[in-house]
């Protein structure tokens, strides 16, 4: 199923927390692609060595808890708001911390680069998400 007919069949489904529908679907393309990113920079990390050990678990985090976070999204009959929200919060926690623990040696591996910069992006949409909610 492509994405826009994914967001077509999840914005005509009744969900028990109100979404917009279009935010949504940004929110869970940064969260996608904070999960490539971190996992595309973890693998880099682990190649250079031991010095990069603690940017390649956060960014193995950050994966795993932005793709968590994005397929519990495509599953809103099941979610309601305090765990939506409780969701969103840890991906901006986490997004937070792997984007400055990637920005910090940025200079070294455009991999962290490009993470800090999808994590900021997941960060901000989260956020976006967050505010927008109404149970």
């Amino acid at each position: 199923m492509d994405t826009m007919a994914m967001m077509k069949t999840m914005s005509t489904s009744e969900m028990p927390v109100a979404m917009d529908a279009e935010l949504m679907q940004d929110t869970m393309m940064a969260m996608n692609a904070a999960s490539m990113a971190a996992t595309m920079c973890s693998v880099s990390d682990m190649q250079m060595g031991a010095d990069m050990a603690t940017c390649a678990a956060m960014c193995s985090n950050t994966a795993m808890m932005a793709d968590t976070g994005m397929r519990m999204m495509m599953r809103p009959m099941g979610m309601d708001v305090d765990s939506m929200r409780a969701m969103l919060t840890a991906c901006v926690a986490m997004g937070t911390a792997c984007a400055a623990e990637c920005r910090s040696h940025a200079d070294m591996d455009e991999s962290c680069r490009y993470c800090a910069m999808a994590c900021d992006e997941m960060v901000a949409k989260c956020e976006a998400m967050m505010a927008s909610m109404t149970a």
